[in-house]
């Protein structure tokens, strides 16, 4: 494969985990957005419970005792579907972080074949100007030689 080849291949396999490096970031992004709505709705419910505790020392009819319970519920469910999509989301970051790492290594093995190639082209260019030394040397040696 020639150098140029090797290059336009870089070039692909490069954009290639440049693209799985943003569905990492993006991956990552959902999964930071899914703890944090978590902590929100944790939150929010910790603050409800101190109401009802609140109301309950103050004295608070039975309609709306169950109100309070069951909007509490309510943030309980919504806590366990957020639990579902951190879990589904952790797995995709798994999965990108795989797919970049795997990217990754393509272009790393492009640039040591690019790296390989270099080197036996300046062996190939190096051999030769020796070449065209030696024999530039060997015609002003004859050439001395004849006079």
């Amino acid at each position: 494969m020639s150098l140029q080849q090797l290059n336009i291949l870089y070039k692909y396999e490069y954009d290639k985990e440049r693209k799985a490096a943003q569905q990492l970031q993006i991956a990552e992004q959902d999964y930071q957005q899914n703890l944090l709505r978590l902590q929100n709705v944790g939150d929010y419910r910790l603050e409800y419970m101190r109401r009802l505790d609140q109301r309950s020392l103050e004295g608070i009819d039975s309609a709306t005792y169950r109100h309070f319970h069951a909007f509490i519920a309510k943030l309980d469910n919504a806590a366990e579907q957020v639990e579902i999509a951190i879990k589904q989301a952790k797995a995709l970051v798994e999965q990108r972080k795989s797919q970049w790492l795997t990217q990754r290594q393509k272009v790393k093995a492009v640039e040591h074949l690019q790296q390989q190639k270099i080197k036996v082209q300046e062996k190939i260019n190096n051999k030769r100007e020796q070449n065209m030394l030696d024999e530039f040397s060997t015609q002003q040696y004859v050439r001395r030689g004849v006079r």
